[in-house]
């Protein structure tokens, strides 16, 4: 699907609110709001915007959040990933290239619990190795 200006200006708009109402989004884009509504549903039914979601306040998340770098067996990547979805701490998992194959980033309310989740994807089966990195304090967050 070919995405326009006034759709990038809408995605935009929701990023900075995804519960803006759709007549404030057509007043801030200058369309009537039918019209908003129609690339709304253009845009959720082709499948470029795939949800809403809510950012929370740091002081409900978790309070500690850290960054495992995850080096793989080749072809275990099912596997590990399997494995990664059932520790509920683990938040994303992104692939990259270069010396690491996986960025797993993961939140926990204690130490101990970043502990045994860190302990738990090292000795996943095809983890060849991992590398933590606990997050001190957070400089810039532009969300997601």
């Amino acid at each position: 699907m070919k995405i326009d200006e006034t759709d990038q200006a809408l995605i935009t708009l929701l990023g900075e609110n995804a519960r803006a109402p759709v007549a404030l989004l057509a007043r801030k884009l200058g369309l009537a709001r039918t019209t908003v509504q129609a690339r709304l549903d253009r845009l959720e039914t082709s499948g470029t915007i795939q949800g809403y979601s809510v950012r929370l306040n740091p002081s409900v998340r978790a309070p500690l959040r850290a960054t495992a770098l995850v080096s793989i067996e080749p072809r275990s990547a099912p596997a590990v990933l399997s494995r990664l979805n059932s520790l509920p701490e683990v938040r994303r998992v992104h692939t990259t290239s270069g010396r690491f194959d996986l960025i797993v980033t993961l939140e926990a309310a204690t130490t101990e619990r970043l502990d045994e989740t860190l302990d738990r994807i090292g000795e996943a089966k095809g983890v060849r190795s991992s590398e933590s990195l606990i997050h001190l304090s957070t400089k810039l967050d532009r969300g997601q």
